[in-house]
């Protein structure tokens, strides 16, 4: 078969089509994908991989579903990141710069090394977000952090220990709990939406073929 290349998954050999994805290339080998595989187009963060290129030292990571194999690439996946999450109630904590001190006090430990950024999937400004969080500019981490898949990469690199994605998830919901204008029109819609008004409607898009519906999604109309 031309256009092949050889890789390792867990130390074993196989040889797979050149253009297909980790992800892909783990099936075509004859693994079975129960886990660590979610959405399969880089917006769940699930299958944080590592890998090397057989003559390199440096050790790479990426999302199994948005990468192609090379030649003579030694891969191992990962379940998940074991990320520091501290519980609170939204409702009882405030948008200061002294709450995120006392759940994730980690991240001023920041040397600035700025190895999240370089390890990030999303290629997200990282170490920006988390200075942002820092100066408890909430509005300015959730925006930098907005694309976050929380697949745990940047942590693995992080010589402080500091569960960033945690850290741009509370910063999010500070921003949107206390610190984001209101929106009407939605809070309209959901409870429209609680109320049962669109429930035939959602019934009938929940029948109508992936196609179609992305091709709705596509064209609908946008508010200003």
């Amino acid at each position: 078969m031309e256009n092949m290349v050889n890789i390792f998954l867990m130390g074993k050999k196989y040889s797979v089509p050149a253009n297909l994805t980790i992800m892909t290339a783990m099936e075509y080998a004859g693994y079975e994908l129960k886990r660590g595989c979610g959405c399969r187009n880089g917006f769940c963060g699930a299958c944080a991989t590592i890998y090397r290129i057989k003559g390199d030292t440096e050790l790479h990571a990426c999302l199994a579903c948005q990468t192609k194999v090379e030649e003579n690439m030694y891969i191992a996946t990962l379940p998940f990141f074991p990320l520091v999450k501290k519980v609170y109630d939204i409702n009882e904590i405030k948008p200061t710069e002294q709450i995120m001190m006392q759940l994730y006090p980690e991240i001023y430990a920041c040397i600035g090394c700025n190895a999240c950024t370089k390890a990030c999937t999303q290629e997200l400004n990282v170490m920006q977000y988390i200075a942002y969080a820092q100066r408890g500019e909430y509005e300015k981490c959730a925006e930098e952090s907005f694309d976050c898949v929380m697949c745990g990469v940047c942590s693995s690199r992080c010589p402080a220990g500091i569960s960033h994605p945690q850290v741009a998830m509370l910063a999010r919901r500070l921003n949107g709990k206390y610190l984001a204008p209101g929106c009407g029109h939605l809070e309209d819609r959901v409870r429209e939406i609680n109320n049962g008004t669109f429930e035939e409607l959602i019934e009938a898009l929940m029948q109508k073929p992936i196609d179609e519906m992305r091709e709705l999604y596509n064209n609908r109309d946008i508010e200003k």
